[in-house]
């Protein structure tokens, strides 16, 4: 392995072979129903939460910011550690006590309420303890996918979790809007709550093809199909049995940035989250609060979204065969800006301005539903699997960071500079990364060039 490895040029485009169905296998299938039921719950969340701090909590510009960015700190406290320890514990445990205590900390929202104890701090509080949690589970799912399916497969398999989790986006978040109406936005976290502890109850069934590092003898089991990589003994410069933390935290960290292709994808990324925290920081005030969408309507708008994300999810498996995985995450880098200034645009909340915000955030869903599973696939492809979790928890840690940083910005650019005015910024930014992209190897990169043992 060198991280310094040349990525062929693809001089003209080509299609790649058709890969394998990944749900065909059992145990993706299960960790893939898993994964759905978080995301449902997920996408009734983001309503939920972003309508319990404007409208409940009456938060200012500066306050939305600080609870957003709360929420993305536990990246940056414990990031790096969780990509370690993944790396050295059993993927299914912590999955499931990952999943767990999320739901715990969801259901201590509307239990606090309910005794009127809910303020901005404890809700802070329980959002900061289910972003620990999301940290490992995050890292786990990540590092587990390559175990449940072949290298061969890792786009259509991210494409296919993709896709569940815009259907989710699609349904959930007009799902989110009906029951904030309805019950009230901290009632409809007991939905989000249960969805977690549901999830935890399906990560115990999944059955990892690959013998995890540390399984004893006892837990191994016989792989529902054979592949050399899946069954490559872990060893290697990715396995430390016996040095420390941080050095094992510091090689995740020197693997990512010294890398030909994932040093500027982890360099763009974490622009992209820095614009699009900041962007989604002030989306929720500039509908809510300025242009005075209703619950409802705000519901709406985040599903079509979702409705993109579909699409563009669907697409993707072709997509990449055609331009590469480089290309096309170029490809949906590029059209991000495009849905941002249609949404700066938006003038009131009249059914015809209601319809372009909605139009716009199909578009945002599409340039996602596109990159997600062409990034993911190649990072998965080109780590070796030693590495998975710091490499994810390393592109996780930063990309959360610059989110929280983007919260703080996006909140405090608000009240200071106005909400347009801020959208705009962000839209420059979300240019820059693309350029990032454009301008690097990566571009025209593809992941069976330079596959990782």
């Amino acid at each position: 392995m060198s991280d310094a490895a040349e990525v062929p040029r693809v001089p003209r485009p080509q299609m790649g072979p058709t890969p394998a169905e990944p749900l065909r296998r059992p145990s993706f299938a299960r960790f893939f129903t898993a994964d759905a039921v978080t995301a449902c719950g997920l996408s009734i969340t983001v309503v939920a939460v972003d309508v319990l701090v404007v409208q409940v909590l009456e938060a200012s510009e500066a306050e939305v910011g600080m609870l957003r960015a709360v929420q993305f700190l536990p990246y940056l406290l414990v990031g790096l550690l969780a990509g370690a320890l993944v790396d050295r514990w059993r993927r299914r445990p912590v999955l499931v006590v990952s999943h767990a205590a999320a739901g715990v900390g969801l259901l201590a929202i509307p239990v606090l309420w309910a005794l009127g104890h809910l303020t901005l701090a404890t809700a802070a509080a329980m959002l900061f303890l289910v972003g620990v949690c999301g940290v490992f589970s995050l890292a786990a799912e990540q590092s587990s996918i390559p175990d449940l399916v072949g290298r061969e497969q890792l786009v259509l398999a991210n494409a296919r979790i993709g896709q569940s989790r815009t259907v989710a986006q699609t349904s959930g978040p007009a799902v989110g809007g009906a029951l904030v109406a309805w019950a009230g936005a901290p009632l409809a976290l007991l939905v989000t709550a249960f969805s977690r502890l549901a999830s935890a109850v399906l990560m115990a069934t999944v059955r990892f093809d690959v013998t995890e590092a540390g399984a004893p003898e006892s837990e191994r089991h016989t792989p529902e199909r054979s592949t050399p990589e899946q069954h490559a003994p872990v060893q290697g410069p990715g396995v430390l049995p016996r040095r420390g933390l941080m050095s094992s935290m510091g090689q995740g960290v020197a693997f990512v940035y010294r890398h030909r292709t994932l040093a500027p994808l982890a360099v763009s990324t974490h622009v992209w989250f820095l614009a699009n925290s900041a962007a989604m920081t002030v989306f929720a005030i500039y509908a809510l609060r300025h242009l005075g969408l209703s619950p409802v309507q705000y519901g709406a708008v985040l599903a079509c979204a979702g409705v993109g994300g579909l699409a563009g999810a669907l697409a993707a498996p072709r997509i990449v065969r055609r331009l590469g995985e480089g290309s096309t995450i170029l490809l949906g880098r590029g059209v991000m800006p495009l849905a941002w200034v249609a949404m700066t645009l938006v003038p009131d909340a009249s059914a015809g301005s209601v319809a372009l915000l909605a139009a716009a955030k199909m578009l945002y869903g599409l340039a996602m539903g596109v990159e997600d599973p062409a990034e993911a696939g190649y990072q998965q492809a080109v780590t070796p699997r030693a590495m998975l979790g710091r490499m994810s928890s390393t592109m996780r840690t930063a990309n959360r960071g610059c989110a929280a940083l983007g919260a703080l910005a996006g909140g405090v650019a608000a009240g200071l500079l106005g909400l347009r005015e801020t959208l705009w910024v962000s839209v420059v930014v979300f240019i820059l990364a693309a350029l990032i992209v454009g301008l690097s190897p990566l571009r025209g990169a593809r992941a069976l060039d330079h596959q990782a043992r």
